[in-house]
């Protein structure tokens, strides 16, 4: 008489449920509207540092997410189905990051009036193996990011025209003579941490790049009144043409501020772009420019101190590239 054994598999881990709530004065389809384009997230939510899209349908999209949680960097694949006659927006990682095992959950806004809403974020996961502190880690970074991107959500919406003023980006641009000099000005940008030794207004840069091309730094900038500002980014490199970042720590005038790197080819050479994105702070700006300064003096100041050290960068990443060219 033969005999099989049986194999064993681990029990799949409970699934948990989470619900974040805030009510919003402002009608359902305008915040509805903020929940559904996932692309202006970083520029508007503290976690959020990128969104990239792998595919895009007119209800459905794949996205591939990068945000901080607990004070770590994370990144997934999910999948969101848009309803926008039902207000809602479900979502589906598609492979989680540990401690996360499975994780989705949905965006639900309801009407409370001709202008106020309420919005529910919904979600339901499970951790890896179930230990108590996988679980308490993914539950403290959900109430941490929940809370501000509902916050994040409720300020858009609420303040749309205010938004619009105060949110703003610009470029700069430089050309780098020499066929294959491409390669040598990514480096250039690519290697943040010999900046202060290549870069006069980096005095300090500390770089961390645990996982390959996922890199965090912390830098000390002066600018051209002599002030000294850190600031602290998450930069993801996508192959040899383009880095994006969000500073995580900015300068006091600023509530956010994003941008990326790309390197593009032309003929004889290729155009090296710094871009910009970011959100004036109102509630300092009387302070660092004086008494009677607003948004259009904060733009102006901002976008001068940034646009001459990046200037800076592109001039200094042209002069190396064409100089290892000959």
């Amino acid at each position: 008489m033969s005999t099989a054994s049986a194999v064993s598999r681990a029990p799949e881990p409970p699934v948990r449920t989470t619900v974040h709530s805030t009510d919003v004065a402002a009608p359902a389809a305008a915040v509805y509207a903020v929940v559904a384009d996932v692309t202006t997230w970083p520029q508007y939510f503290t976690p959020n540092v990128h969104v990239e899209h792998l595919e895009r349908g007119e209800r459905s999209e794949r996205l591939r997410i990068w945000a901080t949680a607990n004070g770590e960097v994370k990144t997934w694949v999910s999948r969101r189905e848009l309803d926008p006659e039902a207000l809602r927006v479900t979502f589906r990682q598609e492979v989680s990051t540990p401690p996360v095992a499975a994780m989705g959950g949905t965006w639900a806004v309801t009407a409370t009036g001709p202008s106020t809403s309420r919005l529910d974020l919904h979600h339901d996961f499970s951790a890896v193996d179930d230990t108590p502190e996988n679980v308490a880690w993914i539950t403290s970074a959900l109430d941490r990011n929940s809370a501000a991107e509902l916050a994040g959500i409720k300020e858009v919406a609420e303040q749309a025209d205010l938004m619009a003023e105060l949110v703003f980006g610009f470029e700069d641009t430089v050309h780098v003579e020499g066929e294959g000099t491409g390669p040598d000005v990514f480096d250039f940008l690519n290697r943040s941490d010999l900046w202060p030794e290549r870069l006069p207004h980096v005095a300090r840069l500390d770089l961390r790049e645990e996982v390959p091309g996922l890199q965090v730094m912390a830098m000390d900038t002066t600018t051209a009144d002599g002030s000294t500002h850190t600031t602290e980014s998450v930069r993801v490199v996508f192959g040899r043409d383009r880095i994006v970042y969000k500073q995580t720590t900015v300068p006091a005038l600023m509530s956010a501020h994003t941008g990326q790197w790309t390197v593009t080819p032309v003929p004889g050479g290729v155009d090296v772009t710094s871009r910009h994105t970011v959100t004036v702070r109102t509630d300092t700006i009387e302070r660092i420019l004086g008494a009677g300064t607003g948004v259009a003096e904060a733009r102006e100041f901002i976008h001068r101190a940034l646009s001459t050290n990046s200037s800076t960068t592109l001039r200094y990443a042209k002069e190396f590239a064409e100089a290892r060219r000959g």
